[in-house]
């Protein structure tokens, strides 16, 4: 795969550090992007540092605390190009009866924190030349099991933000006569263990398609490196 040209590009990780936040890292400041790495641990985002990145304590979950973020980040004069969605977890099992809303819960940061990431950053997409969002869905989304409820119920709502984020995005081109630049896609697994750098590449990879393309795509990314 050929690696696009990120230099000049800024891209914002929310939740990263998993072993696929420190994927993404690699390969985005290896394609000459910079990143923001954000994550509740300080000690966690010491790695990702490490390779690069400007790292963030943040509660995605909290929505003043990504004001804030976003407005330390403009004050000194950084926009936003690239927003990846790593926020997520797993707690499933026992059929319907065991789904607890205590697991529930838990889960739904993932979704609180994609929507207060997205909205705060949309207008940084919208007007970069080429600004991309993504979440890291699953393919449960279209074969939910009982013991996954509370799970996919979650990924499913995801999905649906990003959809109506690239309606957004469409919109507001065609409404001010200009092209589409921005592009809100959905990276599916099954499961992310043993696919973290194929991810990260499917990710940079959005920049080398076009925004009409790209927007509003589903790419399923499986074992075999195929999508």
């Amino acid at each position: 795969m050929t690696v696009p040209d990120l230099h000049g590009r800024t891209v914002l990780i929310a939740g990263a550090t998993s072993a696929v936040g420190l994927a993404a890292t690699r390969v985005l400041v290896g394609a000459g992007a910079s990143v923001v790495a954000t994550g509740r641990d300080a000690a966690r985002l010491g790695p990702l540092a490490t390779l690069g990145a400007r790292t963030e304590v943040v509660d995605l979950g909290d929505e003043a605390t990504v004001a804030g973020l976003a407005a330390r980040l403009h004050a000194g004069g950084t926009a936003v190009d690239g927003v990846l969605h790593l926020v997520g977890g797993w707690r499933g099992g026992g059929g319907l009866a065991g789904q607890t809303e205590e697991d529930y819960r838990a889960l739904e940061v993932s979704f609180t924190a994609l929507r207060h990431v997205s909205r705060a950053f949309e207008g940084d997409l919208r007007r970069s030349p080429a600004g991309r969002l993504a979440i890291v869905s699953s393919t449960s989304v279209e074969r939910p099991l009982a013991g996954g409820a509370n799970y996919v119920a979650v990924k499913a709502a995801s999905e649906a933000w990003v959809r109506a984020a690239a309606q957004g995005f469409a919109k507001a081109a065609r409404d001010a006569g200009e092209p589409l630049r921005a592009a809100a896609v959905i990276l599916r697994v099954a499961s992310l263990a043993g696919l973290e750098d194929a991810v990260a590449q499917a990710y940079v990879g959005l920049w080398e398609a076009t925004a009409e393309d790209a927007n509003g795509s589903v790419i399923e990314i499986r074992d075999d490196g195929d999508r």
